[in-house]
């Protein structure tokens, strides 16, 4: 499996500088650019444009914060796919059911006040979560621990991306 982190060449962690890393991107992705690579051999042009798309996946990954936390755990042993997470809390998923029914109301309803209130109530809860996770991050880092307390919040993330995918749904159809 693909390691973003190495790919890229960075520091391993969840708080990331992404313009930085976009730079150094764009770099990589300059040097391994197949025109760069014309009077190559054809093993090496292969070997470029193999590299070219392990970069492109590696930034897709790090630029994604559920992607980079999967990549985090899974250096520390702990793969976590979509749908492989711990059952969530009963009272989140009955939050999560309330504020999806609301979103539902408001599109009905045609109200996009409504719905972005709703979005940006969501952003907040997910912004805690990111916060959460980068503090976790850091602090197992420096001190070794277990990072299994971290994959739940992933699930979180999930809940709140696809609600604010539904949004952007909504936006985009009015």
């Amino acid at each position: 499996m693909l390691d973003p982190f190495d790919t890229l060449g960075i520091v391993p962690a969840f708080e990331l500088d992404i313009e930085a890393v976009e730079r150094r991107y764009r770099d990589l992705s300059r040097v391994l650019h197949p025109d760069r690579h014309v009077a190559s051999s054809p093993a090496e042009r292969r070997l470029s444009l193999s590299k070219a798309v392990e970069v492109n996946e590696a930034w897709r990954l790090v630029r994604d914060p559920i992607r980079r936390a999967e990549a985090l755990l899974r250096r520390h042993g702990i793969d976590v796919k979509e749908g492989t997470e711990p059952k969530a809390d009963p009272a989140f998923l009955m939050q999560m059911m309330e504020q999806r029914e609301a979103l539902s109301e408001a599109k009905v309803q045609g109200d996009p006040a409504r719905v972005q209130t709703l979005a940006e109530q969501i952003r907040a809860k997910e912004g805690d979560v990111l916060g959460r996770l980068a503090r976790g991050f850091a602090r197992t880092r420096s001190e070794g621990e277990d990072l299994d307390w971290l994959v739940p919040l992933i699930g979180e993330l999930r809940y709140y991306r696809r609600f604010l995918d539904e949004v952007s749904a909504i936006e985009d159809a009015s």
